[in-house]
């Protein structure tokens, strides 16, 4: 397999192809030849991507295998397309090439997938996926000088467990993105191995490529699940709300072509087809910057700038100016007396132009807001074009839109007070406890880095004058991988009904949310109140960590705890710690100190 080449590669994975500096053949052509010489070149990593994602437990040696023949089959059909297996999806050949291996499906527990054929086994091997990585041991951080060592001897093999490894862990991550996760990290690698202090430099930069790679994890996720759970319709209203903020000067009709491309796109990225994935991702870029001057300025310059520079501009482009002349509401959805009419024509596409009228206008809404905006709308109509006088029934529209602003607005005032109020690890111990009690039935791994995510919302958006529209977005982006891709995944009875009655509205309903009243607690502490002395040897981080699970999990024990109760014991952990770890005897310390913190929870939980 090839190194991966730094220059071009991860601007091609930031969606944008070569073809846009070749204007002498149709752009589609050379956008076709591009694309799919890029495929051809990574097949090996692309090979690596779906393996690890659609089989987490497999080894590095058994995916190694698979690759060697995923690059033979390419080779062959390179020399003869007529071939047979040359005519099928290159996902389909993998997953067959997947069961074909002598005792993998059985080992690995996926043979009910290889008894299905075409989209029923796509869809199997997509919902065999695990969201809840613990089965997993910790990622290998190894020794850096010997990472500079492995990375400078066989760079190849080293980036292809490098992508192996996360892959395995963030199995519905799209492979476009992994691929320029993976582009980062070897840059970072170049970078530091040539640096006198290189464990340094790998903590400094190796930070925002995986801050890029949860940040990308948690929002495909969180579409996908959309598009899984919701179908086409919801997810053309996230685009339709989302698009019309960034490009409010594009065509209703130019938006709407360009959503039913990225619609394609989703299917095959969310269903885990690695080749597909790229291909219909090229396309979609190729609709944008071939079309830039109607859809918008800031797409022009970024279109107009040289490799490598052009990719991460296009994804990180702020909104473009509203058009001078749109008027501060469309009448038509309101003041018209023909509303019903209009509707009941063709209620789909008149909806569609109500969220692109409405997010181009309001470009300081959240996503979700413009969607609840939406939701409220379609059922106001409903009702309205029921009655003996629509217009002066939907003629008060607007202050059903502002009253479900200001709910919104207030939710998110009241989370800010909270960050301001709370230290920072007085606010993670909150969404700890709120969330564990709303769904105990969640992995402690889970439940953790759910609240860690809300927390860096938070943090990263209540000191921001878009405050709203920034919290909003990511908390509901995080409620999102919350609710996971899979359509039939179950939590709880109230859990699951956030999850699936509206998406809208999903994070109102989490809001309001209580302790799972269904859930029955194990009747035995497990041996959570077992310390040994190797809390003394945890650095801050770690013990912050230790003090997280053990907090998930006696929540979990005893859910009828108050937070005044919770935190006495918070603080009872930390003095035993604390004690255990300055006594000549760590460990006999914590012998004595565990039981008796154990006797005191249960004398709390009996008054």
């Amino acid at each position: 397999m090839k190194q991966l080449k730094l220059t071009g590669f991860v601007v091609f994975l930031s969606f944008l192809t070569e073809f846009l500096t070749l204007p002498t053949k149709p752009p589609d052509v050379d956008n076709f030849q591009v694309t799919q010489k890029f495929i051809n070149d990574n097949i090996g990593y692309l090979t690596i991507i779906a393996f690890a994602q659609y089989v987490q437990e497999a080894a590095f040696e058994e995916v190694e295998m698979l690759v060697k023949e995923m690059m033979e089959i390419r080779d062959k059909c390179i020399a003869d397309m007529t071939l047979p297996e040359c005519a099928k999806l290159p996902n389909d050949v993998l997953q067959e090439s997947l069961c074909a291996v002598e005792g993998l499906p059985q080992k690995y527990n996926f043979s009910h997938c290889c008894s299905k054929r075409d989209f029923e086994r796509r869809h199997c091997f997509l919902y065999n996926k695990k969201v809840d990585v613990g089965f997993l041991p910790p990622f290998p951080i190894g020794d850096p000088e010997k990472k500079c060592q492995d990375y400078q001897q066989k760079k190849d093999l080293f980036l292809n467990k490098y992508l192996y490894e996360v892959a395995r862990r963030y199995p519905f991550v799209f492979s476009p993105t992994l691929l320029t996760v993976a582009a980062r990290f070897e840059e970072v690698a170049e970078t530091c191995c040539e640096e006198q202090d290189i464990a340094s430099c790998f903590r400094t930069r190796v930070a925002p490529v995986i801050q890029y790679l949860k940040k990308m994890s948690v929002y495909e996720k969180t579409v996908c699940g959309a598009f899984i759970r919701f179908g086409p319709k919801v997810f053309k209203s996230i685009y339709f709300a989302a698009l019309s903020q960034n490009f409010p000067k594009i065509e209703f009709k130019e938006l709407t072509s360009l959503i039913e491309e990225i619609l394609s796109n989703y299917d095959e990225c969310c269903e885990g087809d690695s080749v597909r994935c790229i291909r219909s991702r090229s396309k979609v870029m190729s609709h944008v910057c071939t079309k830039q001057d109607s859809i918008s300025s800031k797409v022009k310059e970024c279109c107009e700038k040289k490799i490598p520079e052009r990719g991460e501009c296009i994804i990180n482009s702020e909104n473009d100016e509203k058009p001078k002349d749109l008027s501060p509401r469309e009448a038509k959805f309101i003041d018209s007396k023909d509303v019903c009419q209009h509707r009941d024509a063709d209620q789909e596409n008149f909806m569609a132009e109500f969220l692109y009228e409405y997010s181009r206008r309001h470009q300081d809404l959240s996503i979700p807001e413009v969607l609840r905006i939406g939701e409220v709308y379609e059922n106001l109509l409903e009702d309205c074009c029921r009655t003996e006088n629509p217009p002066d029934c939907y003629g008060h529209a607007e202050e059903k839109f502002n009253e479900t602003t200001e709910k919104s607005l207030k939710m998110v005032q009241q989370e800010c007070e909270r960050f301001q109020n709370l230290g920072k690890d007085d606010l993670k111990y909150h969404y700890l406890v709120k969330l564990t009690k709303m769904a105990p039935q969640l992995s402690t791994e889970e439940l953790t880095s759910l609240s860690k995510e809300i927390v860096a919302a938070l943090t990263m958006c209540c000191t921001q004058s878009e405050q709203f529209a920034c919290v909003d977005n990511l908390v509901d982006l995080v409620l999102g991988g919350l609710c996971g891709v899979n359509k039939n995944r179950t939590i709880n009875p109230a859990v699951d009904q956030c999850c699936k009655s509206s998406f809208a509205f999903r994070r109102h309903c989490f809001d309001s949310l209580k302790a799972d009243e269904t859930y029955v607690p194990p009747s035995t502490s497990q041996g959570l109140f077992n310390f040994h002395a190797n809390l003394c040897h945890a650095q801050n981080g770690a013990l912050q960590r230790k003090k997280e699970r053990f907090l998930v999990n006696f929540v979990k024990l005893k859910p009828q705890f108050t937070d005044k109760e919770l935190q006495s014991l918070l603080t009872d952990f930390t003095n035993m710690v604390e004690k255990c770890c300055k006594a000549e005897g760590p460990e006999a310390c914590f012998s004595e100190e565990g039981p008796k913190l154990e006797a005191k929870s249960q004398a709390a939980s009996q008054t």
